[in-house]
Formats: C-alpha cells, sequence, structure tokens
C-alpha cells in the first residue's frame, strides 16, 4: 500500500505557504472551490513535483434522503480525473433538505449536518453509497462529521453505523480525529469506543483540526490551533494502525507559515508515537481503550489501494464490490428520513418549531452557528457587500438570515440578501444605497423587482415559515 505521508489542506489563502512548507507530501482541495479544465496554477506546480492533490468533496449530501444528484457526481469524478487523484473524498451529512419527497420548498443548510444513526438513514445512505461509487472513475472514502446536536431515538453508536456501512458497502473511511473529539464534547461520545468499533484497515486518511469552546459547546472551526486532546485521539488511532496519510485542516484565520509548520510537526510526532497518549486526552474512554477488541479485516474482496497511489494510464477502476450484497431501502425509508431531515433543517434556517424530542437549546445554538457561518460566507464571495454597509452587515445579514433561508448557493443568497435590503429602502445611507443598486444590477443584470413579484417573494417566504 502506497502511503500518504502528512499533508494540509490546500487553500488559496495559503497557497504560497504550502508551496514553500517542507515535508509536505500531499494536500487536499475542497472539489467544489475548482474548475476541472481550469486549476489553479498553484496546485499544477504542486503535482509537477510529484505532490498528490485529492479532492475533497462538500455538496453532495450522500446521508440526505434523495438520491445523489448526477451533475456533481459527474462535476466530481472530472475534478478527479484533471487532477490524477488517487481517490475522492465526501461526508457522511446531509446538506439539503424538502422537495418532492416533502412536497415543500428545498432548503439549504450552507453545512454538513448529522445523520441519524438509525436503520432507516443507513439503508438509505448506502444505496445512495453504491450510486456515488458506480458513478466515481475513482475510490471513494467518507468522512465522519463534527456534531452540535444529537438525533432522538438513535439505533447505533457512531463506530457501529460506520463498520456496518463499511461492510455494506465497501467504502473506505476519512476518520477525522477533530469531529471525534467534537463529538466527545459536545455530545458524550467516548472517542476509543468509535475506534475500537472502526474497521481501521479501511481507513484511507485521517483529518487533523482545530476549533474551540462557545456557548457551552465545542465547535469544529479549522480556524484554532489543534488541541492535545485531539493530537491524543490521534496517537490512539495510530496505536491500532498506520493510516495511509495524516492532513492538516485549516480553513480560516490562517496562521504564518512558521506556525503552519509546527502543527504539522507535532502532527507527524503524534502519529508516530505509537502506544502514548497526550495529557490532552488521558482518560477519555481509558476503559475502552485496554478493553478494545482487536480491529476486524477488510471485508472479503476489498482491495485497499493505498491513498497514495498515483494515477497513470487512465482513471483507477471504481471502490471493489462489498462482501455483503446491498439490498434496496426498507419501503418508505426515504420518505420517513426526508420529512425528518426537512423538519429539522427547516428548525434550524427557517424559525420553525423544534421538532419533537431535540433539545431546543442546542437546536438554537446550531442555528445561529449555522447563521454565522453563512454571513461569513458571503462575505468571501460577495466581499463588496461588507465593504458598502461596514459595520451593519453582520447584524443585517442575521437578521435576514432568521427568516430567509438558504434555497441556492452562496452566490444567489449574498443576491437575494442585497435585494432584500433595496426593496425595504436600505442601506439609509443614499450613497451607499446607490452602490447597493449598481452591485445588485451588475451581478444579477435585472432592474429591481416590482411590487408584484415582492408579494410573491413574501407569500414563498410565509409558507416556509410555517
Amino acid at each position: 500500500m502506497t502511503e500518504l505521508g502528512i499533508g494540509i489542506g490546500w487553500r488559496p489563502e495559503i497557497a504560497d505557504a504550502v508551496e514553500g512548507l517542507s515535508g509536505i507530501d500531499w494536500v487536499e482541495v475542497v472539489a467544489e472551490n475548482i474548475c476541472a479544465d481550469h486549476l489553479p496554477d498553484s496546485l499544477t506546480r504542486l503535482r509537477e513535483r510529484g505532490v498528490t492533490v485529492v479532492p475533497h468533496g462538500v455538496s453532495l449530501g450522500l446521508g440526505g434522503a434523495d438520491r445523489p444528484d448526477p451533475a456533481r457526481l459527474a462535476a466530481l469524478g472530472e475534478k478527479a480525473v484533471a487532477l490524477g487523484a488517487p481517490l475522492v473524498t465526501e461526508h457522511i451529512a446531509f446538506v439539503r433538505a424538502g422537495g418532492p419527497l416533502t412536497a415543500t420548498p428545498q432548503l439549504e443548510a450552507g453545512h454538513l449536518l448529522p445523520v441519524p444513526r438509525t436503520r432507516d438513514a443507513l439503508d438509505v445512505l448506502c444505496e445512495n453509497v453504491r450510486i456515488a461509487q458506480d458513478a466515481l472513475p475513482v475510490p471513494l472514502a467518507l468522512e465522519n462529521i463534527a456534531a452540535l446536536i444529537a438525533w432522538p431515538g438513535e439505533e447505533m453508536s457512531e463506530g457501529r453505523f460506520l463498520a456496518e456501512l463499511v461492510e455494506r458497502t465497501g467504502v473506505r473511511l476519512l476518520i477525522d480525529v477533530a469531529n471525534l473529539h467534537t463529538n466527545h464534547v459536545n455530545r458524550g461520545e467516548d472517542p476509543a469506543r468509535a475506534l475500537s468499533e472502526l474497521p481501521v484497515e479501511s481507513i484511507a486518511y485521517v483529518h487533523v483540526a482545530g476549533g474551540v469552546e462557545r456557548d457551552g459547546v465545542w465547535h469544529d472551526t479549522h480556524a484554532h490551533p489543534v488541541p492535545p486532546a485531539v493530537l491524543g485521539i490521534l496517537s490512539d488511532l495510530t496505536s491500532r494502525v498506520t493510516p495511509p496519510g495524516v492532513l492538516l485542516e485549516r480553513d480560516d484565520d490562517f496562521p504564518p507559515q512558521d506556525e503552519l509548520a509546527r502543527e504539522l510537526r507535532a502532527i507527524r510526532a503524534a502519529s508516530t508515537a505509537v502506544g502514548t497518549r497526550s495529557a490532552g486526552a488521558a482518560g477519555v474512554g481509558s476503559a475502552h481503550r485496554h478493553g478494545a477488541r482487536p480491529s476486524r479485516p477488510a471485508p472479503a474482496g476489498q482491495l485497499l489501494i493505498g491513498a497514495g497511489a498515483r494515477v497513470s494510464g487512465g482513471p483507477m477502476p471504481a471502490a471493489p464490490a462489498a462482501a455483503v450484497p446491498e439490498a434496496a431501502p426498507r419501503a418508505g425509508a426515504r420518505q420517513r428520513l426526508a420529512v425528518d431531515q426537512a423538519a429539522l433543517l427547516s428548525a434550524l434556517v427557517a424559525g420553525t418549531p423544534a421538532p419533537e424530542g431535540f433539545d431546543s437549546r442546542r437546536l438554537g445554538v446550531q442555528a445561529r452557528a449555522l447563521a454565522a457561518k453563512r454571513a461569513g460566507v458571503v462575505a468571501k464571495v460577495a466581499p463588496e457587500l461588507p465593504e458598502i454597509l461596514g459595520k451593519g452587515y453582520r447584524p443585517a445579514f442575521l437578521a435576514y438570515a432568521r427568516s430567509r433561508p438558504m434555497s441556492g448557493g452562496y452566490r444567489r443568497d449574498a443576491l437575494d440578501f442585497a435585494e432584500h435590503l433595496l426593496v425595504a429602502g436600505r442601506p439609509e445611507d443614499a450613497m451607499a444605497r446607490r452602490r447597493l443598486t449598481e452591485w445588485w444590477q451588475d451581478r444579477s443584470g435585472s432592474r429591481p423587482p416590482g411590487r408584484a413579484t415582492r408579494l410573491v417573494r413574501a407569500a414563498r417566504h410565509a409558507l416556509v415559515r410555517r
């Protein structure tokens, strides 16, 4: 098995720093941030140096009730081929809900939300993974996500859920040890127990990232240094198996190059300190650690292709068939999941009542986090908005987001926000309002909406809030 080694998430803001770092064996790029026919020069240079580049998707929503979108799958596959990638990765999450299965407007989360660990959800996920594996030109690996909230009535632990997913589909795993830490703090789940239940030989690579505690919960920000507890979980994992690769993720508040280098050295040390655990993780799941059962072998017939292998002579074949035949989801499973996910997402982004069994306080924390993330991403994709609105941008956007769910991506969201302000006669400053009007017209190619259009849109938003 070819090893990936130590890597870092490539982001445009730190492209020069990544190229200048010594000891970088590979990088990962957010798939939705690149075009297959126009790769960033920095990635091209890295590839020419022999650095492996892995595309990491965030928008498939394989844990959602709908079957995967063929266009999104095709785009992800094209990027894998363009990068010569040995595999692609995605998440065990849902990112949108509603639509035909529920006869309600489709809503976008703009974030990775947890899948309920139930038989219905696992059946749907397995079929979605099968569809993705058949469509993609290279093997697929799926990542466990961080969660602020827990679904009521869950039937499996995280480790058991992931193990059954691997058994039934043969999919590889991308284990994020920072997410295991997040779920330990937020949901009381034992990272060592999760590791003991996983088929660790199916791990394609590992993510490591930082976060911060706020509002009584741990937020997986990817904008803070990696804490000792996360390095401790990494050490625990590497005492059980040697993963093909380990990667540092950083998505915001990027530090200087020398600080990134220090974090990478700490990750390398934790990855090689077999059998040791950092003081930050001491005591976390120690009873499970010593009583852990041996890792199970990969399913029969499942060839674990090294994540560092190069693609030559054309794309690699799709992941091999699983040992356990896959059946279709049970009757009604997709619709039941669709209804549950739509109700949760509507509560988070449209202000509808919390579904029964959820912690309403924790839902409030998650809703505020989603709105804050949405404001931050819109500010990045449309930096003119905070420039025009100044200090008023953030409170105005958060007020808008409380009743206006995102339904068409962040760029559409930026236009809708600007339109919302202009319809309301804002901002009050005439010069700022003129600049905002010109910005909106330049990007939408339209005149501000008339009275009839405003009434229709108001009615539509009222329906979403019901």
